[in-house]
């Protein structure tokens, strides 16, 4: 399974979604999550948190056992498909943002279900590891 930035983010805050999102990561084995998805978290927990963002997100990847993963080529080019079909400029439903694009290059990739918050990767052809409700 790979995680995404608004997972983290959404747990960071308490968000309705934290306890759901925290049981995923304590129960699922072989959690990925892809290197610039990584710096994206560290760049908005520091809007959230300046001083503990970092720290928060260290912790939690620890503590949860994520695996963090290299961009290579491969993920560059299904980045690059991501942001060709589905990004907001595109015209499509999903409306990825830039960092979106890492998490669904990583989860196209790998071919595992992708954990995210909100209503963007359902318009993709990820399988979400969370059904929304």
């Amino acid at each position: 399974m790979v995680v995404d930035t608004s997972v983290i983010v959404a747990i960071a805050r308490g968000e309705p979604e934290a306890l759901a999102f925290s049981k995923m990561l304590e129960q699922t084995p072989n959690k990925l999550m892809a290197v610039p998805t990584y710096l994206e978290c560290v760049f908005v927990l520091a809007g959230i948190a300046p001083t503990k963002g970092l720290e928060f997100l260290r912790g939690l990847v620890a503590d949860t056992l994520i695996t963090l993963v290299p961009f290579g080529e491969q993920e560059l080019e299904a980045a690059v498909a991501a942001r060709m079909q589905y990004s907001r400029g595109s015209g499509h439903a999903a409306k990825l943002n830039f960092g979106d694009c890492f998490a669904y290059a990583l989860a196209k990739t790998r071919n595992v279900p992708l954990l995210f918050k909100g209503d963007d990767f359902i318009h993709t052809d990820i399988e979400p590891a969370l059904r929304p409700a």
